[in-house]
């Protein structure tokens, strides 16, 4: 039942949430997340707007900007299943920048969905349905499970399928559950159905951990149906994916209730991006991520002259942050930030967005200006040396070698 307005306690009157979504060219996928954000308003009695990060609209910059006169709170909630780039690098970078273009308004960044009980309740339903059409019973039947996710390039977010395969082994009666991927990383789904299938078991299924019935969920089912054919003694099918169910919005409102009261939790011991994973050195530094995040967005700027692209972004060509976490504010950040955006405006050559940013783990060397997709880290700036950077790089793309202090 909705909420009415005398239902929704004080505090809320003035509180949006914004749920995100990767976003996709099947419009249905998209109004997946439309329908979850409606439902959530329902639950929380509180106003919630859909935005994506790609291929669907709105943007969340634009979603933000639509609840900004509303409200003065807006906490992001993030449809994503588990914390791998668009978790730690996209949304963040979009938070910043809606911050900076909205000072008035308080944004909170909620996490995703990752490893919570509603879902492994929900996995495990979805396991039944499958063993109910086969005509199958855990409790008498040889019966093994294959998790398979999309795939990470983050081993945090692959670590995290896997947890979610032990817990659903636990306490539940599966001679085995294994975890897949169908793509990026590996075990592949192939690989692990035909492992699965030298045990015998009397029946396999295989549970797509996708939201919606999307491209990749088909692929699974696909897979899963060659596999059944070529193992005629193993009763084999795969199940649904987790769809719009309550359980989804119990996560989700869990996930709100963090974001609001700043209370979120990211898995930051073992993430790429802050310490040195073997295989993925080249990745750490909180910094980098942030550079990359902005460098995919402007990519797609490439595109904006295709007609009717869902792709396309309308992004400048250089992003400049400028470190104003402590050390550098105290060497004085703040006013060169504040000289960049003038020396920029007053420039008629210079295509740049200038934001402010968290630390970028040089302390002692700043104030630090990045300047993206470049790969250039300025250091030691003072508002001296601002004109320059505008005049030369900016406009010119000359870069300022004296100020050089890393690149990327």
């Amino acid at each position: 039942m909705t909420a009415s307005a005398k239902d929704v306690p004080a505090e809320l009157d003035d509180e949006a949430v914004l749920l995100v979504g990767h976003g996709s060219r099947r419009e249905k996928s998209n109004e997946q997340v439309r329908t979850l954000a409606a439902r959530m308003e329902e639950r929380l009695g509180v106003p919630v707007d859909a935005g994506f990060l790609e291929l669907a609209a709105p943007s969340i910059a634009d979603a933000i900007a639509g609840l900004a006169p509303t409200v003065s709170t807006v906490s992001v909630v993030q449809l994503s299943l588990f914390a791998a780039s668009h978790v730690k690098n996209d949304v963040p970078v979009a938070v910043r920048q809606a911050r900076t273009a909205h000072p008035e308004l308080t944004i909170h960044n909620g996490s995703h969905l990752g490893v919570h009980p509603a879902i492994i309740d929900l996995l495990d339903d979805r396991a039944a349905a499958v063993e109910s059409a086969l005509g199958i019973d855990r409790a008498t039947d040889d019966v093994a499970v294959v998790l398979c996710a999309r795939g990470s390039s983050d081993p945090d977010a692959n670590s995290d399928a896997h947890k979610l395969a032990r817990l659903l082994y636990e306490g539940r009666p599966f001679s085995r559950v294994e975890t897949s991927f169908i793509g990026v990383t590996e075990p592949r789904l192939n690989e692990t159905l035909h492992s699965v299938a030298k045990h015998r078991p009397d029946a396999v299924v295989v549970l797509p951990y996708m939201l919606g019935d999307g491209v990749l969920t088909e692929r699974v089912r696909d897979r899963t149906a060659e596999f059944d054919d070529d193992y005629p003694y193993v009763d084999t099918g795969a199940g649904d994916p987790l769809g719009i169910d309550s359980r989804l919005l119990d996560v989700l409102a869990d996930r709100w209730q963090e974001a609001r009261t700043e209370s979120v939790e990211m898995s930051c011991d073992t993430c790429k991006y802050k310490v040195e994973l073997d295989g993925y050195e080249e990745d750490t530094g909180g910094a980098r991520a942030m550079l990359r995040a902005l460098t995919h967005n402007e990519t797609h700027a490439d595109r904006e002259n295709v007609a009717d692209d869902p792709h396309a972004h309308d992004a400048p060509e250089k992003h400049v942050t400028v470190c104003t976490n402590q050390t550098c504010a105290t060497d004085g950040s703040p006013a060169v930030l504040e000289r960049l955006r003038q020396e920029a405006r007053d420039s008629d050559a210079c295509d740049v967005r200038i934001t402010r940013s968290s630390c970028l783990g040089r302390c002692g060397d700043g104030p630090m200006v990045t300047v993206s997709p470049d790969g250039i880290w300025y250091g030691g700036v003072d508002t001296d040396d601002v004109e320059r950077i505008v005049s030369s790089h900016l406009d010119r793309d000359r870069i300022v070698s004296d100020l050089v202090d890393q690149t990327l």
